[in-house]
């Protein structure tokens, strides 16, 4: 079955503008003893929170994985796989890649916490190569629950969406009204759930039959951000702000479900005219090297921004004109452009890296059949602990060394990669013994 390239298109499009909006909006001051800082942005210039309505671009992620997922998981089934099977591979094509990055940036931090360098600093350098990470426990989480969601769709299609969304709707206003911020967390799986719910929905035409529909989610999902952002205690950022209560990220609020399914119906909207656009070839060859690399862009989109840092900012050779001024949004051009080049060499320079997981993959991708699942359940378990515990406190937390999320990656990565290691074994040893007989006494 061929691949729907306005599926990569939106894969593509959404880590361009989730790298390029991180890179916007992170400001670096030299303080007079050498210090870097990184003032907030968005609670600095208040005005600037607006700009997240361009950049907020996370229900396409989710919307274009549900429309993948949707699609590979009917696939293993007809091919007689099993749960288990289907979620170890997706699962591992996230973890191996996601370990690598979070080794050597831990490694790193290791060093640099022997050398003596700053805590304060070290802790900063460690939350911002870690600040993208909440989107992968939840993703995880979401895969996890594909099979059953599925099923929920085939047998009810677009009704589950609206319920999941009720579900997400009361969960917020417990956390609004009475201040529960551990029921929020479900939000997280609920909110993000209906986009991913939608991408089924999309991929078997519930979405399309009617141009109507698509339009009535544009217009009245961007009503109703209007009303809870002026008439509600939403604020109109929607990334976190720190100290902005209630925040429409932490946990994902009602005004950004609403955003969910304005995003998700303008995306329908638009499908046709970049459908064709897509179909030429200059473009596609411009959009599939982006489509392919979204991984390794997602993780590794900040270490550009710390080696600018370390080469412009503090040898005192950066420009640094008032925060806000004419002058500095003229020079996030620049700083932009540089950014793009230094993230070039760092995807080339990751050439090699990306083979040897391929080959690692494939050599521990688990059996499409896998029935021993326990190994894989208790590993995605661990995984998502321990990457939800970087989410939260980064790579540094105080400017230590985190070794018990460090240790549960690893452990959660190998655990999920267990199933094949069992079957491998016990594939070799019918093997083994055959030659032993064939060979006499």
């Amino acid at each position: 079955m061929s691949r729907d390239r306005y599926v990569d298109f939106l894969r593509a499009w959404a880590i361009v503008l989730v790298v390029l909006g991180h890179w916007l909006i992170t400001a670096l001051v030299r303080e007079p003893g050498g210090r870097i800082t990184a003032p907030e942005l968005l609670a600095t210039i208040p005005w600037t929170q607006w700009l997240t309505l361009a950049f907020q671009i996370m229900p396409l992620f989710f919307l274009a994985g549900g429309h993948a997922a949707a699609g590979s998981w009917s696939r293993a089934r007809e091919a007689g796989g099993t749960a288990a099977g289907w979620l170890g591979r997706r699962a591992l094509r996230l973890l191996l890649p996601t370990g690598v990055y979070s080794g050597l940036v831990l490694l790193a931090v290791g060093i640099c916490s022997v050398a003596g360098v700053d805590a304060d600093t070290l802790a900063l350098v460690g939350w911002a190569m870690a600040m993208q990470f909440w989107f992968l426990p939840v993703y995880l989480l979401l895969s996890a629950l594909t099979p059953p969601l599925y099923a929920a769709h085939r047998r009810w299609g677009l009704l589950v969406p609206p319920v999941l969304g009720a579900a997400a709707l009361t969960a917020d206003a417990l956390v609004v009204t009475v201040h529960t911020p551990y029921v929020g967390l479900l939000d997280y799986v609920l909110v993000w759930g209906v986009a991913y719910q939608l991408g089924f929905c999309w991929r078997d035409g519930l979405l399309t039959r009617r141009r109507l529909v698509p339009l009535a989610m544009a217009a009245g999902g961007g009503l109703a951000f209007a009303a809870l952002v002026a008439l509600g205690p939403f604020p109109i950022s929607l990334i976190l702000v720190t100290g902005q209560t209630p925040s429409n990220t932490d946990p994902p609020s009602a005004a950004m479900l609403a955003w969910v399914v304005t995003q998700v119906g303008l995306c329908l909207l638009t499908t046709a005219p970049v459908r064709r656009l897509l179909y030429r070839e200059r473009v596609w060859r411009v959009v599939q090297p982006v489509s392919v690399a979204s991984m390794t862009l997602y993780l590794w989109h900040m270490l550009p921004v710390l080696a600018v840092a370390a080469a412009f900012y503090l040898t005192g050779l950066a420009p640094e004109p008032t925060l806000g001024s004419a002058v500095w949004w003229g020079l996030r051009v620049p700083w932009l452009l540089l950014l793009g080049v230094v993230l070039a060499g760092v995807v080339s320079a990751l050439g090699p890296l990306e083979r040897g997981l391929l080959m690692l993959y494939e050599r521990t991708i688990p059996d499409a059949g896998l029935r021993r699942a326990w190994p894989l359940w208790l590993g995605l378990t661990v995984a998502v602990a321990a990457l939800s515990r970087f989410a939260v406190r980064g790579f540094a937390p105080g400017g230590r060394l985190p070794v018990l999320p460090a240790l549960g990656l690893a452990l959660g990565t190998a655990l999920v990669m267990l199933p094949r290691w069992t079957t491998a074994r016990r594939l070799a040893q019918p093997k083994a013994s055959l030659e032993e007989s064939c060979e006499g006494p």
